[in-house]
């Protein structure tokens, strides 16, 4: 019987494309299920969809929950093998451990982005667009300005992971030569500089209606900084490192005045601080506000004053974060887990740093922390949502539990263990848990039941902090200490923390800290790891979170837990990974490459 149901429609299959051969007009047919060429060249709409596909390959960590948090030392994957190798350096030209998980970020995806621009550019006078404006600009002029911008985007990322890349201007034909050298980091960024100045040119300020979250002038000044600040920055100039490669300006800049260049970064942040476009989303918390809600506002809400480049999820095209990130005692998967060492990083709420050695705050490390910490962080003990309907039961108070609680037998005389529904041995999920104890709060929803809905989370590319964090960094590096601190304290005084007052190396310092803790899992850490050339310091032994309620004297059970930090996995670092291996597969298509040091 099952035979003859497989071949039942096979034989249907038969038929109908036997009936399909007898027409001889069956060859000039037009797809039914995609457009010809010339037809979307010819509409506008069609053009539309065009770019909107080019959005949807900007890379962001929320459709598939893996973030690069999980390859640097902000979080830890629960399926860790692939990252455990990218974290020791075992990276070869034939395989980035991991790195299949990063949507549309590899050389050959970007590539591919780069060339659908490109497609856009040659085609973009042969479409028959109407003459009016929208929002200040043509239809012509705003798409063309959204494709330089992501043009710039894609190649900004090749050349943050792999130094100087091939410049592809036009798309290859059959006929094209695709042996074409790596061009040196300097023209790379001059060239991505270029795109974004003409973005900046024809993009709207603003957009209304259907066009929200589309890029806007704001955004290509803002990137601009990014792109700026990432030149300047140690790696992409003379160093030990670079300077032993037989072609070291493939990997930065060769010379050249290197304070210059922190001058374009600051004046590239200050522009778009000028634009008196943006501000900090509640800048100037009242004085009975939580501080620790208000941060968390921003990373749930659809759009906030702070945004300058933003990707909108909706109950159509939702994304998979929160579920992936949530504790499994919610029947999350608890991926990205915060690692111990990355929570120590948040200070006390006085501003004084965290210190395991000070009795009082090892006794309660999670009391009177700053209020990112709460914002960013689940911890053993902290309240959230209410439990499933199947958990309730063990959990009636809603509070996350990654501890373990010693229990006295009375009638077998023995001590038991009773583990948190947040741990790896938990009754709800044991094979979903974090191993580290603690759990990412931001961009959860809580008021989504991540096991059966997806959140509409919207996700950040450039938020305005960033911007002042950028004009503060080029100030410190330019030795404009007292313009630095003013900025960061703009972003501190918002998190409810008193205002710095270091200068030279301690202001760095707490500089670096700052943009760790404002940031975090905003996909920036991987990258300033890389730029700063602190790997040694950011890849090594990690720490996880031990929660234990002892058992007291008289055999009840501590209602106060003892916390320490542990040892846990050991990462190694190897210069070769301050830059990604251009894999084999594009070697082979093209001779003319150099690979990488150190692969």
């Amino acid at each position: 019987m099952m035979r003859n149901k497989l071949n039942i429609p096979l034989i249907a299959l038969v038929i109908a494309l036997s009936g399909i051969s007898c027409s001889k007009d069956f060859l000039d047919t037009p797809p039914t299920d995609q457009y010809a060429e010339s037809a979307v060249w010819s509409d506008p709409a069609l053009v539309e969809t065009f770019i909107n596909n080019l959005y949807f390959r900007l890379y962001e960590p929320l459709t598939d929950g893996r973030m690069l948090a999980n390859v640097v030392d902000e979080a830890h994957y629960r399926g860790n093998a692939a990252s455990l190798n990218f974290n020791r350096g075992n990276i070869t030209q034939d395989d980035i451990p991991g790195w299949s998980y990063r949507r549309y970020l590899g050389w050959a995806d970007l590539y591919k982005s780069i060339r659908n621009c490109n497609i856009f550019f040659e085609k973009v006078d042969e479409v028959p667009f109407a003459d009016q404006t929208v929002d200040g600009k043509s239809v012509a002029d705003r798409m063309t300005g959204e494709v330089h911008l992501m043009r710039a985007f894609f190649y900004h990322y090749l050349t943050t992971l792999y130094g100087g890349v091939p410049l592809i201007k036009e798309p290859f034909g059959l006929d094209g030569e695709f042996s074409t050298p790596r061009t040196s980091y300097a023209e790379c960024i001059d060239f991505i500089i270029e795109d974004l100045n003409k973005a900046a040119e024809l993009l709207p300020a603003a957009h209304t209606g259907a066009n929200l979250g589309r890029a806007t002038r704001g955004a290509a000044l803002a990137l601009k900084s990014r792109v700026l600040l990432y030149a300047a920055s140690d790696l992409y100039n003379a160093n030990p490192v670079t300077s032993a490669f037989a072609k070291p300006e493939l990997l930065g800049y060769n010379g050249g005045d290197r304070t210059a260049r922190w001058r374009e970064a600051k004046d590239a942040a200050k522009a778009v601080i000028d634009l008196n476009a943006y501000q900090l989303y509640k800048g100037n918390p009242g004085a009975t506000d939580s501080i620790a809600r208000n941060i968390t506002e921003i990373f749930l809400s659809p759009q906030t004053e702070e945004d300058i480049f933003i990707k909108y999820f909706t109950v159509v095209m939702t994304q998979r974060w929160g579920l992936y990130a949530s504790p499994n005692g919610y029947y999350g998967w608890g991926t990205n887990a915060p690692l111990a060492g990355y929570v120590d990083a948040f200070e006390m709420a006085d501003g004084t740093k965290f210190n395991w050695s000070d009795p009082e705050h090892a006794a309660l490390p999670y009391n009177n922390r700053e209020p990112r910490f709460y914002a960013t962080l689940l911890h053993n003990g902290a309240q959230w949502r209410e439990r499933p309907e199947d958990v309730k039961a063990i959990d009636p108070l809603n509070r996350i539990q990654t501890g373990v609680w010693k229990r006295w037998n009375a009638t077998t005389n023995t001590e038991y263990e009773q583990y948190g529904v947040d741990t790896r041995n938990s009754p709800i999920e044991n094979w979903n848990g974090s191993y580290t104890g603690y759990y990412c709060r931001k961009y959860i929803d809580p008021t989504v039941n991540v096991q059966y809905v997806r959140q509409p989370t919207t996700w950040r590319f450039i938020r305005y902090a960033e911007i002042l964090l950028n004009y503060a960094e080029a100030c410190i590096n330019l030795g404009e200490d007292a313009e630095a601190r003013t900025y960061i304290n703009m972003v501190r005084h918002r998190a409810g923390l008193p205002p710095l007052t270091e200068s030279g190396a301690g202001l760095m310092e707490r500089y670096r800290n700052e943009r760790r803790v404002e940031l975090a899992f905003e996909e920036h850490r991987f990258f300033d790891v890389r730029r700063w050339m602190i790997g040694p310091d950011a890849y090594k032994s990690t720490k996880v979170a031990k929660i234990v309620y002892k058992l007291n004297a008289d055999k009840t059970t501590a209602t106060v837990p003892t916390i320490t930090h542990e040892n846990f996995e050991t990462y190694t670092w190897q210069n070769k990974a301050y830059f990604l291996p251009i894999l084999r597969d594009e070697l082979n298509k093209n001779s003319a490459l150099v690979q990488n040091p150190g692969y």
